[in-house]
């Protein structure tokens, strides 16, 4: 099968702060020093300025970045914020050059990465079209045959002759969406801003991709709708402080990234690092399953969630929200509680019971967060303290494999 993107030891390095306090301040000055003329036969000379030693500091936004990528393959690229992601993709979009390193692409590139990126302002969508279509590669009779479809997949049928600064957010996202899609490229490269286009027209784009990806076309698809990215794609690859691990499995990258919470976190237990100016804060969330704390539960024996909450004396009572997730970040059940608390107790513990028999053997994670009386979040925690419930014993409805939901449901069947 054919290589068509190919990434070998990628770094991206970028330099932060100034030089110096008053480096601006000096370069201003050099400049207007050369702007003045000097006397016709001065003998005077220019007084060179002391040396200032400077100082920078260098960071690593992608560190030794390898792997390839099939020619028809559907890859989710993952990672938190900050992990990489978007200078990778600016790399690839040929945005920016690497620091060290190679990359390949064979074929046409498309990228989506920001909102009316390659638009230009002053010209028409009509214009735009043809403009971007003619970055892209494509000759006028190329652009003209798809150009219906474009139009008519954007929805902008109307303002098509009206100039794109005019456009709202979303009319540009579904334009520039809609030409990266249906040009025709070798390799499709969309980043999150399909999060700008309402439900409807992200699912548009998800059929229009797998569409591209059924084409035998390359697809690179950053989200951190994880459902969308399961949906999608086929492999995966996580980034993490600039580093990876390369092309997996997309439900084996999907775990990774789940791993990556803030704080301290690991199976069963997460401690997270909270400021102590907060009026409230959740500090630990641990897992028990009889009386024992773990993150391996079975999945037809109760258990418990034990959230331990610090609160400051002159704290207003808060709610504690906080919600069970599924593997792919989709919440699954929403619990809240009111917490009581005086001016001599500052720490509390609060215990949410659930019965075994509730969740389908899977992975899972938790949303927890403090509200104020005015529903305003004092602190949160986002897909933190993982678990994984397992089958035990013969359960005749997990007998058969495959995927069974996330959740028993309490039913019963009738004979009539």
């Amino acid at each position: 099968m054919t290589t068509s993107i190919k990434i070998e030891g990628l770094s991206k390095r970028y330099r932060l702060g100034l030089t110096h306090a008053g480096s601006i301040r000096e370069l201003v000055n050099q400049f207007s020093r050369r702007l003045v003329p000097r006397r016709s036969g001065s003998h005077q000379q220019d007084v060179a300025e002391p040396s200032q030693t400077t100082k920078s500091d260098s960071f690593w936004a992608l560190k030794d970045v390898e792997f390839s990528i099939q020619q028809g393959e559907s890859v989710g690229i993952i990672g938190r914020n900050g992990a990489g992601k978007s200078t990778l993709l600016k790399i690839l979009s040929r945005i920016t050059s690497p620091t060290t390193g190679r990359v390949e692409l064979v074929g046409r590139v498309a990228s989506l990465l920001e909102v009316g990126t390659g638009f230009h302002p002053e010209l028409t969508g009509r214009e735009n079209l043809y403009l971007n279509g003619t970055i892209l590669g494509m000759t006028r009779a190329e652009v003209n045959r798809q150009f219906d479809a474009i139009v008519d997949f954007a929805g902008v049928e109307k303002f098509i002759d009206t100039p794109v600064k005019r456009y709202s957010s979303g009319m540009k996202v579904r334009l520039g969406f809609a030409v990266a899609a249906h040009l025709e490229p070798e390799i499709l490269i969309v980043d999150e801003v399909l999060a700008v286009g309402d439900m409807d027209f992200q699912r548009k784009c998800l059929g229009k991709m797998d569409d591209v990806a059924k084409s035998g076309r390359t697809i690179m698809f950053v989200s951190h709708n994880m459902a969308a990215v399961s949906q999608l794609c086929h492999t995966g690859v996580v980034l993490n402080q600039g580093m990876t691990d390369g092309v997996m499995p997309i439900s084996q990258a999907i775990d990774v990234y789940m791993k990556q919470a803030p704080g301290t976190s690991r199976d069963g237990l997460f401690i997270a690092d909270s400021s102590q100016d907060a009026p409230g804060a959740i500090t630990r969330i641990r897992i028990r399953q009889e009386g024992n704390e773990t993150g391996t539960l079975r999945h037809n024996e109760d258990f418990e969630i034990v959230y331990t909450t610090r609160l400051a004396s002159s704290a207003p009572d808060l709610r504690l929200s906080t919600a069970i997730c599924d593997r792919l970040q989709q919440k699954i059940f929403t619990a809240v509680t009111e917490i009581k608390h005086s001016k001599r107790q500052n720490e509390i513990e609060l215990t949410l019971q659930v019965r075994g028999r509730f969740l389908m053997p899977g992975r899972y994670s938790l949303i927890a967060g403090l509200l104020d009386p005015r529903m305003q979040l004092v602190d949160w925690h986002r897909f933190v303290c993982p678990f994984q419930i397992e089958n035990v014993g013969d359960d005749p409805l997990l007998s058969g494999g495959g995927d069974l939901g996330v959740v028993f449901g309490e039913h019963q069947w009738l004979t009539n």
